[in-house]
């Protein structure tokens, strides 16, 4: 073998290392790689040990071979499809990487070492995990043979910083005047919705929304996993629990929005709805919070109603009380979506009303045209009230 070993040659050489730091639970150190191929009978050379001792410790330390697509700038999302392909997403749609794993047992062994990092089982008898990790990524995993082609990571890489509204319009995502009524939502204390598929940029309108509210009201946050963060001076957020390894000490979302609303919120935020706390969202909106909001996965404005009584449903309301409450609650929805150029834009600012059978519908009030023109809607004449200052 060659003083610096090729990297298929290296491939080979790190199972034994790894059987050695297993079994004697010692730290990694290039002295331990070191001895533990003498005693595979390989020749020891300091490029062999310093690239056997930097692929193990990508192996074992942070996201592994990922950590560096993690770090780019712009990254929202890392996608693992087995051991083969790597995509990233910087907010121009997906792009395949260069970087890769050996085989599908890598990917398996740093799902399940990021799975530990939070706490949470993952092998054949639980084959797959959602859980945020310490510094916030948001991690899902599949394993294989359930997800094809192989083991499956999903990543969800926190924001760094916060962008304002000024930084949205000026990245295209909302033309100056759509920026304009967004103000006066917030201004006006209306309840509203911030709908979109995912990645569409929910969570990053509604950052920038938050940090428009006034310095002397209080933000409570309810959220599944922590994503928002808002530039505000008094904000407390809670954030939901799964269960241990043993099944006990969950915490939903759900119990966190009844908790909440004993810790006099000026401005109710629920991160994302996708389940029964919407039947407790829905009743505090109802019980004079004002400004409630929340993100919601939805294809349109105008889908948000009947996703919004699918919840409520599932969750024990009736038809006819999900459709009361939702009118009394919310005034507003924020539609988002990706352009063709994969821009993500404010598409829709729509205003909550009912329809001829009595259940609610959202009317559009302004939609964006791709070049940010503003085209009036058939309740116009509504969302210019409720915004008026």
């Amino acid at each position: 073998m060659s003083e610096a070993a090729p990297t298929r040659d290296i491939d080979r050489l790190l199972d034994g290392v790894r059987d050695r730091l297993a079994r004697d639970a010692a730290p990694l150190t290039p002295q331990l790689v070191a001895q533990a191929l003498r005693e595979q009978g390989r020749p020891v050379g300091d490029a062999t040990v310093l690239a056997v001792h930097d692929a193990l410790h990508r192996d074992v330390v942070g996201a592994g071979p990922l950590e560096p697509l993690l770090r780019l700038e712009g990254v929202t999302d890392v996608l693992v499809n087995g051991a083969g392909q790597v995509w990233i997403d910087r907010g121009a749609g997906l792009e395949l990487t260069a970087v890769g794993f050996p085989d599908d047992q890598s990917v398996r062994r740093l799902a399940q070492r990021l799975a530990a990092l939070g706490g949470r089982r993952l092998d054949d008898a639980s084959p797959y995990v959602d859980l945020r990790l310490p510094d916030g990524t948001r991690f899902h995993a599949v394993l294989a043979p359930l997800s094809r082609p192989g083991t499956v990571l999903s990543l969800r890489v926190p924001r760094q910083r916060v962008f304002t509204l000024a930084e949205l319009v000026d990245a295209g995502s909302v033309s100056t005047e759509g920026a304009a009524l967004l103000e006066q939502v917030v201004r006006r204390r209306l309840a509203f919705l911030v709908s979109g598929g995912t990645g569409s940029g929910k969570t990053t309108l509604l950052n920038a929304l938050l940090s428009l509210v006034a310095a002397d009201e209080r933000l409570v946050l309810v959220e599944d996993a922590s994503e928002l963060r808002p530039e505000h001076g008094h904000v407390v957020a809670l954030e939901a629990r799964p269960a241990n390894i043993e099944g006990a000490g969950e915490v939903t979302l759900r119990t966190l929005v009844r908790q909440a609303l004993r810790m006099r919120p000026d401005r109710l935020v629920v991160g994302e709805v996708r389940g029964a706390e919407v039947v407790d969202m829905l009743a505090a909106m109802n019980t004079g919070h004002e400004g409630g909001c929340a993100t919601i996965h939805a294809n349109s404005a105008a889908d948000v109603p009947s996703r919004v009584e699918g919840l409520a449903l599932a969750a024990g309301l009736t038809r006819e009380a999900v459709h009361s409450q939702l009118h009394s609650a919310v005034d507003i929805v924020i539609h988002l979506g990706r352009g063709r150029d994969r821009t993500r834009r404010v598409r829709e600012i729509g205003v909550v009303g009912r329809s001829r059978d009595g259940t609610v519908e959202v009317v559009p009030g302004v939609s964006f045209a791709a070049d940010g023109a503003i085209v009036a809607g058939p309740a116009l004449d509504e969302l210019s009230r409720l915004v008026e200052p």
